[in-house]
C-alpha cells in the first residue's frame, strides 16, 4: 500500500467515525434526555466527545502519512481506533444498556488513546528532525 492510498484510509475512516459521533451526539441530545438520567446522560456525552476527538484524531493522521511518510502512522491510527472502541464504546454501553461491567474496558481505551497521541507527538517530531536535517 503506498502512502496516498494509506493516507486515503486514515481519512475515509476518521470522517466515518466522525459522522457516526455526530449522530450519535443528535441521538443523545433529542432521544435520551428523557430516558437517561442526568449521570447517565453524562456518561453518553463523553463517549460522544471522546468519539470526535478522536475521529479527528484520525483525519490528522492522514494528514500526517500524507506529508512525512513512515510506517508508524498505522500504529497510531489504529490505537485511536481501539481507543474509540474500547473508550467510546464501552461508555455507550454502560450508558444505554447498563452493562456497568464493561466499564471496565473504558481505561484500556484511554491508554490506546494515550499511545496513540504519544506516538503521534514522537513521529510528528522526528519527521520535523528529518526534514530539518535534509
Amino acid at each position: 500500500m503506498n502512502m496516498g492510498s494509506r493516507s486515503s484510509h486514515w481519512l475515509g475512516l476518521g470522517s466515518v467515525m466522525a459522522g457516526t459521533a455526530v449522530a450519535a451526539g443528535a441521538f443523545g441530545a433529542h432521544s435520551l434526555k428523557g430516558m437517561l438520567d442526568a449521570s447517565m446522560l453524562a456518561v453518553f456525552e463523553t463517549a460522544v466527545r471522546y468519539h470526535m476527538y478522536h475521529a479527528l484524531g484520525l483525519c490528522a493522521v492522514a494528514w500526517a502519512a500524507e506529508r512525512y511518510p513512515a510506517k508508524a502512522w498505522s500504529t497510531i491510527g489504529w490505537c485511536f481506533v481501539a481507543g474509540i472502541m474500547l473508550f467510546s464504546g464501552s461508555l455507550y454501553a454502560v450508558s444505554l444498556g447498563g452493562f456497568k461491567w464493561l466499564g471496565g474496558f473504558t481505561p484500556l481505551g484511554g491508554l490506546s488513546f494515550l499511545a496513540g497521541w504519544s506516538l503521534l507527538a514522537r513521529h510528528a517530531w522526528q519527521a520535523k528532525e528529518r526534514s530539518s536535517d535534509q
